[in-house]
């Protein structure tokens, strides 16, 4: 037997006409927008220090005419170009160094792994300017060099451009060999032993499997090392090789516009480094592919967003 209840609701109390006319039309919320008044304060301070300090530079004694006929002077465009000649060819010998003995340095043969940290612990533990002088001087201890199969005065071998091209790259190998190291380092090791388990080569391993992926982390240090690189470069100037600060230094000497001359070859470094660093941006950003949920923005995207922050917002209606 089934109880049977009254399901007729008690009497409900009489509503409220404001209760019910706020349910039906809900309020207009004004949102207003947060002041951020420091970072208007903030900009026109920088902004301010900015223009004393062109304003200082517009008033010294530097003589711009000059600076703008000789930004385009053969010589000192030449000078450019070897400059990133030698920047680029000490960059592929440190790149094919710092391959070779990352690896031999994660070998498990201790005579390996004992040479790759003897050659990592000498060009990164001397300053490459002293290691450029070594290789200048180098025929004070070994007049002749004698392979056996090539025998020649060592001044003749060691000219301006082999000796800044030994500098850099086998300085610049030091530094690669401890960044791809570290790349292949951050594989993680189950990727191995599961090649290994599908019977791969060790060789092979390391390049089918563990660089592809050590990519993603050597390559965002490389592009800050090549523009480092593309800076130190200046150094070789004291080892006679005609690059660009030192084909700036000897249009200066002769025209006694010093300054100017400086002036010409900070404009082509920061030129230079500028173009490299908008590239190694993109490259960066295409190997974020996969470990990023959203790409960081492009500097077109980056500029559009800055722009569109000085909106006034929208208020909410």
């Amino acid at each position: 037997m089934t109880d049977k209840f009254d399901k007729t609701p008690a009497d409900e109390p009489p509503r409220d006409p404001a209760v019910v006319k706020v349910a039906s039309h809900p309020e207009q919320i004004k949102a207003i927008p947060v002041r951020h008044w420091g970072r208007w304060i903030s900009g026109v301070v920088v902004v301010a220090l900015l223009a004393l300090l062109v304003y200082s530079f517009s008033q010294g004694d530097v003589n711009w005419d000059t600076v703008g006929d000789l930004i385009f002077d053969p010589r000192i465009v030449t000078g450019m170009w070897h400059t990133l000649l030698i920047s680029v060819l000490s960059m592929l010998i440190g790149l094919a160094l710092g391959v070779l003995f990352a690896v031999m340095r994660l070998s498990k043969n201790p005579v390996t792994g004992a040479v790759a940290w003897l050659y990592i612990w000498f060009f990164r533990g001397t300053p490459v300017y002293v290691q450029l002088l070594l290789w200048f001087n180098l025929a004070l201890i070994f007049p002749v060099l004698n392979l056996g199969f090539y025998k020649d005065e060592m001044v003749d071998v060691m000219t301006p451009f082999m000796v800044a091209l030994l500098g850099l790259g086998l300085n610049e190998g030091a530094y690669m060999a401890e960044i791809v190291r570290a790349g292949i380092q951050s594989v993680d090791e189950g990727q191995t032993e599961a090649s290994h388990a599908l019977g791969m080569s060790n060789s092979r391993t390391m390049r089918r499997i563990v660089l592809p992926q050590a990519m993603r982390v050597i390559v965002p240090p490389t592009g800050n090392e090549f523009i480092n690189l593309l800076k130190t470069s200046s150094l070789v100037s004291a080892v006679q090789y005609t690059d660009l600060l030192r084909a700036a230094q000897n249009i200066g000497s002769t025209s006694f516009a010093v300054m100017e001359l400086l002036l010409v070859a900070s404009v082509w470094y920061l030129a230079l480094t500028s173009v490299f660093s908008v590239g190694q941006y993109y490259v960066e950003r295409h190997y974020a592919r996969g470990s990023l949920r959203s790409l960081p923005l492009t500097p077109f995207q980056k500029i559009k967003a800055n722009l569109t922050r000085f909106r006034r917002p929208e208020v909410a209606r």
